[in-house]
């Protein structure tokens, strides 16, 4: 295999700039299918995007001999059939986040993964992009010295700018996304921990519904021990007043913190009372260095840059936090 020939199942509102314009700017990289159940969507995604084809059964999509790679972008309910259709057919899978509705599912997709023996990746991109990089590569240099503790909050009002806007809302419905808003921003909040900080020992949490409207837990709280003595401690809360919104992730060391937003593009160190910042600019596909990467491993020239494996911790902490 000398290129990956992708096809997309769900063209929905998450491809249209985040990813879906990245798999053509990818060396060895061609989107060449996309699906959607409204023949309609699907045939003016195609066009717009200059998509060759273009399907509303999955199972075409999945069975066309020209994609040889497919892009799970659908509400999680669906990821784990999709998944499993497509790694039975011999095509290697890159899954959005959050890779399903629970670990027992992510647990159903590695399985079938290894039975197959094809490959699968999580899209958990934030681990490629220059900011976050850039936090691991200050970890590591140990700016801030020995890891304490990390403090992150995320306070949004309801309907938050963050979510994107579909027609169904299904982001608020448990029986399609998993959960709530907590499962769709903090797949990216979690799994970055665990990337800088290693294998977990303990987590436990609390969720409630406070508002009275409320389908799914809409405050959760969370901590997670990691290997190394490292203390998580975070907290969710998507009913605030706009004024009173955040997101801050606060990461101490015994010579300093680095502060940063999940959904900002600027970076604070302070040590021995001196500041230093550090900005970057967005991203116009934020999910292209991750394909960039996912299209090395699937033609054999690089690693995972996320398992099903790694996937499955972030899976794991989101159910002990929410059960």
């Amino acid at each position: 295999m000398e290129q990956i020939n992708w096809g997309i199942i769900g063209c929905g509102d998450v491809t249209e700039v985040k990813s879906g314009p990245a798999f053509n700017k990818v060396s060895n990289s061609r989107l060449v299918a996309v699906m959607r159940r409204n023949a309609q969507k699907a045939e003016d995604y195609a066009l717009r995007h200059g998509v060759p084809k273009w399907y509303d059964d999955a199972d075409k999509l999945i069975n066309d001999p020209d994609v040889n790679a497919i892009y799970i972008a659908t509400p999680p309910l669906q990821h784990e059939m999709y998944c499993i259709a497509a790694l039975k057919a011999g095509k290697a899978v890159y899954v959005e986040k959050p890779m399903t509705m629970d670990a027992n599912s992510a647990q159903r997709m590695i399985d079938a993964a290894e039975m197959y023996n094809v490959k699968l990746s999580i899209a958990h991109y934030r681990r490629l992009q220059p900011m976050f990089l850039k936090v691991k590569a200050l970890l590591d240099e140990k700016i801030i010295g020995d890891i304490r503790f990390v403090n992150l909050k995320m306070f949004q009002p309801p309907n938050p700018n963050l979510i994107a806007k579909s027609d169904d809302n299904w982001r608020t419905n448990p029986a399609i996304s998993g959960g709530g808003l907590f499962h769709d921003l903090a797949p990216h909040q979690i799994d970055l921990m665990s990337y800088y900080f290693g294998v977990v020992k303990k987590a436990k949490g609390l969720a409630i519904k406070q508002q009275q409207n409320a389908t799914a837990d809409d405050l959760v709280a969370g901590n997670i021990l990691f290997d190394g003595g490292i203390l998580f401690i975070g907290i969710w809360c998507f009913s605030v007043a706009e004024a009173d919104q955040c997101d801050i992730c606060e990461i101490h060391g015994n010579k300093g913190k680095i502060t940063f937003p999940m959904f900002g593009h600027s970076i604070t160190i302070v040590t021995d009372n001196k500041e230093t910042d550090y900005n970057f600019e967005p991203l116009q596909h934020v999910q292209q260095p991750m394909i960039e990467q996912v299209v090395n491993y699937f033609l054999d020239k690089g690693t995972n840059p996320c398992s099903g494996i790694d996937a499955l911790v972030t899976m794991k902490i989101m159910d002990q936090f929410t059960i």
